[in-house]
């Protein structure tokens, strides 16, 4: 198997084209396998593999010029199992896929039920699975023209000519038609996910009540306990504060998303200032931070444009080291303008891994998850030397004074009308936006143009600017799916991931094309400034 087609995706990834699922499926693999330094993943598509890279280690060039070498053999046979998966039809869907296809409500049901699918790739999220062999009047049903916010898990759905099963409730715009109970991915427990490329599925209809009720809504969280000693309690979790450290890495063929801070630059600066390494865990505030009750004691940083921090109620300023002794309360206030900050400890926040990261992904809930009140939190051994205050124009500690400028590259999907709409005008944030996907508002009320392109579902990555049929852009966050099927016109270059998010609600966003070589210049900048933006070496022992 030759790839074909290599094009850029972004200034950090690249995209061969393939023949068919099976022969990206193939591709992806070999390439996993090739380990090459610098790539972070390798992702396929039903036509496409998708490969993620870190710009500072990775020429494009060299890149392409290996996978248009590559050859990859067909992935092993074997007799595939059938997996069975009981389902009550009952999906609010259902009546209009009955309309779309012709064969009524009823007649849904008996095509999907009377055939036998086989897995063709997994993605979007852990363990979900594209089922590919609909009968040929269930192919052509499209995806919804605005995703939902939320799809229950166990739902099954139809679009763009495959069936699959949501395994967790996430956003998804495929259409609904009912239910399963049967767990598709297990965290702890290899090889993670129930199905695998090959395997064969059949649906079986049953009444609503044989299946397991629907969980209404995640299980509370029990707090997190540390029984070796733990240097901070939660007293008041604050809004939406999780731990991340750099996220998950070489998963995202089995549907993972990395995760990790949604502002790299300020996470790097803080955990520059008190000495960690570059991957050690953050806690990632969001408007409204915790107060932390220090049990041991320490050195912290807290960094963002306006954060607040105060230390037994007087405040201790941002930006530089502070050290906090037993018994003081540490309080992260308002992020101020942006709409999120961060606090690094020395030794970096200790939490339980999951799957390699101690981040939380909010699409998937892998993780420790959002804080609650009672959370002991270990930290790990001192690493490196502390600096002492960042130097004003640090990175990203200022807020622009007018729209956000978003720099980006354009993708092939894109026709010339949606490249007119999409760059050079302003654009809203939307309330709905979260870490999964920042949503976009036209600020004149005027949506973009169809993209005159239908997406095979295909690899994504940070920064992709997908264009559902409502004309509203998503601009992907650090848990977004790991394949996705609307059409990318562009992808946000990695020196602005940091400007994407620090993005809130409400802000006026502009976002500008960019060529190849602005944004390798643009990202080499962004490492200078951040290489020399701590200042002096923090000379007092804790307590």
């Amino acid at each position: 198997m030759t790839p074909g087609d290599v094009r850029r995706f972004g200034d950090a990834g690249l995209v061969v084209s393939t023949r068919s699922a099976e022969a990206a499926g193939a591709l992806g693999a070999a390439f996993r396998s090739a380990a090459v330094e610098g790539v972070t993943d390798v992702v396929s598509g039903l036509d496409s593999v998708l490969v993620v890279y870190e710009p500072d280690l990775v020429d494009f060039d060299a890149l392409a010029e290996r996978l248009r070498s590559a050859t990859a053999r067909p992935l092993a046979r074997r007799d595939p199992p059938t997996i069975v998966l009981p389902t009550a039809f009952d999906g609010p869907d259902l009546d209009e896929v009955g309309r779309i296809s012709g064969l009524g409500r009823d007649g849904v049901v008996r095509a999907l039920v009377g055939a036998t699918l086989r897995v063709s790739v997994l993605g979007f999220t852990p363990g979900f699975a594209y089922l590919s062999g609909l009968p040929k009047r269930l192919r052509g049903i499209p995806r919804r023209s605005k995703p939902r916010q939320s799809v229950p898990a166990g739902s099954v759905a139809l679009a763009g000519g495959h069936a699959a099963v949501y395994p967790q409730s996430t956003p998804g715009g495929w259409q609904l038609l009912g239910r399963t109970d049967v767990a598709l991915f297990d965290p702890t427990t290899p090889p993670y996910a129930l199905l695998a490329p090959g395997d064969l599925v059949r649906f079986r209809a049953v009444q609503p009540g044989e299946l397991t009720p629907p969980r209404e809504g995640p299980a509370p969280r029990q707090p997190n306990r540390a029984p070796d000693g733990y240097v901070f309690e939660v007293e008041s979790p604050g809004l939406f504060t999780t731990v991340q450290d750099l996220g998950r890495r070489e998963v995202a063929h089995l549907g993972v998303p990395r995760a990790g801070p949604a502002d790299p630059v300020s996470f790097t600066l803080a955990n520059a200032l008190v000495g960690n390494r570059p991957d050690a865990a953050c806690l990632e505030v969001t408007v409204v931070g915790p107060t932390l009750v220090c049990r041991q004691a320490t050195h912290v940083a807290g960094v963002g444009s306006g954060v607040t921090v105060t230390l037994d109620g007087m405040a201790v300023g941002t930006g530089r080291v502070i050290p906090v002794s037993p018994g003081q309360r540490l309080a992260v206030g308002s992020t101020g303008a942006d709409l999120r900050a961060y606090l690094a400890v020395r030794g970096g926040f200790s939490t339980p891994q999951v799957l390699g990261s101690r981040s939380t992904d909010r699409l998937t809930g892998l993780g420790l998850g959002p804080l609650v009140v009672g959370d002991q939190l270990e930290v790990g051994h001192p690493t490196g030397t502390m600096g002492d205050h960042l130097l004003p124009g640090a990175p990203g500690q200022a807020t622009p004074d007018g729209p956000r400028r978003l720099r980006a590259m354009v993708t092939n999907h894109a026709s010339e009308g949606w490249q007119a709409g999409l760059f050079d005008r302003l654009f809203v944030v939307d309330e709905a936006s979260d870490r999964i996907g920042l949503r976009l508002r036209p600020r004149d009320g005027v949506p973009l143009p169809a993209s005159g392109f239908e997406g095979r579902s295909a690899g994504t990555t940070v920064g992709t600017v997908q264009l559902p049929p409502d004309g509203h852009p998503v601009v992907l966050m650090a848990d977004h799916a790991t394949l996705g099927g609307y059409p990318v016109g562009a992808v946000v270059i990695t020196a602005d991931l940091g400007e994407l998010g620090r993005c809130r609600p409400g802000d006026l966003i502009e976002l500008s094309a960019v060529t190849p070589a602005e944004a390798v210049q643009a990202w080499r900048s962004l490492r200078r400034a951040l290489d020399g933006a701590v200042a002096g070496s923090y000379p007092v022992a804790a307590g």
